[in-house]
């Protein structure tokens, strides 16, 4: 028999009803971390094979640093080291007998290669960059687009929620280049400003532009007509109703807007990178890419979605402290 609720007697399919569980979140990101640790693990790995290949491979980088005049710099091998010496030594380790692994870490790199990545980039850098300056190269270009997005976007999208006539112009262009990809503009974006910054930051203003145009149309066509009739019988002016009613009412779909635009500047980076820039997030992974370092490519993925997150959580705050009305009737 069902329990019944004195406070709420409906909950499936009230969408009130349905809030984040964290234990249900920890358990997803347990899942995901799983299934990465169980199909790239090799089990069953021989261990003498281990000793010989990591023997030889410690040989051979004295031998080399010793001619370069350098200290030597071995920390032991990775599980792809381990895959290519089995393939090469074919011999003696038959990989189709000797161990199991679903993924090779030649196609997705396993657990500790990427957590060894990770110690190497934040204590080293790569390609003569640190992680922070790529970080902040990439957080930088971000902010500019979502900036001249959103000062560009907002006022053009209000104008078309308040005047037809604004609507009938800007509709054919918004409609028309909305549906665009921002990376189907790449090659044109770098030949007409130019490579690096000059064609990044425009490509990631396009790529938010047309969702601030949209969202705060959407806003304004969304504002609650009595309140709109009830200010104007008060007396109020086009510009306080604008001010007091209008912009308020839109802050919402605005704010889902800068999320969304956010998540799409975000997923444009990477190729707005290969414009020619040498920092970046999406240089990194672009560079590591040539030197097939599927290690370094999955540790700037994941930077790239931890940054995401934590910006989408800073949107979330500004957007309870600016509208805290919003879900209240």
């Amino acid at each position: 028999m069902a329990r019944r609720s004195d406070n709420k007697t409906v909950t499936f399919g009230d969408a009130a009803a349905v809030t984040s569980r964290p234990l249900w979140g920890l358990l997803g990101v347990i899942t995901l971390f799983g299934a990465w640790f169980l199909t790239t693990t090799a089990f069953g790995f021989p261990e003498e094979l281990k000793e010989k290949y990591a023997a030889v491979a410690e040989e051979n980088a004295i031998t080399a640093a010793e001619a370069r005049g350098e200290p030597v710099d071995f920390d032991g091998l990775s599980d792809k080291d381990l895959f290519v010496e089995c393939q090469r030594d074919s011999a003696n380790c038959d990989n189709e007998t000797s161990y199991s692994q679903l993924v090779s870490p030649l196609s997705f790199p396993s657990i500790p290669d990427t957590i060894g990545a990770a110690g190497e980039i934040f204590t080293e850098g790569y390609q003569n960059f640190s992680i922070w300056e790529h970080t902040w190269a990439s957080l930088w270009r971000v902010l500019r687009g979502m900036f001249w997005g959103s000062f560009v976007g907002i006022p053009v999208g209000l104008a078309m929620g308040l005047s037809s006539r604004a609507r009938g112009f800007f509709d054919p262009l918004v409609e028309g280049f909305r549906p665009i990809p921002p990376l189907a503009l790449l090659s044109l974006f770098v030949l007409t400003f130019g490579i690096g910054d000059k064609a990044a930051v425009p490509l990631l203003i396009f790529a938010s532009l047309w969702i601030m145009i949209i969202a705060a149309r959407a806003g304004v066509r969304n504002a609650s007509l009595p309140k709109v009739r009830a200010s104007y019988s008060l007396g109020a002016s086009k510009g306080q109703l604008l001010r007091k009613v209008l912009i308020p009412n839109a802050l919402p779909e605005i704010f889902t807007g800068l999320r969304v635009a956010l998540g799409v500047s975000w997923g444009t980076l990477v190729a707005a990178e290969l414009t020619g820039v040498q920092d970046g997030l999406g240089a990194m992974i672009s560079q590591a890419k040539n030197f097939s370092r599927l290690d370094v490519i999955v540790v700037g993925i994941v930077i790239i979605a931890l940054i995401g997150v934590m910006m989408d959580g800073l949107i979330r705050l500004l957007e309870k402290i600016l509208i805290p009305w919003q879900g209240k009737g």
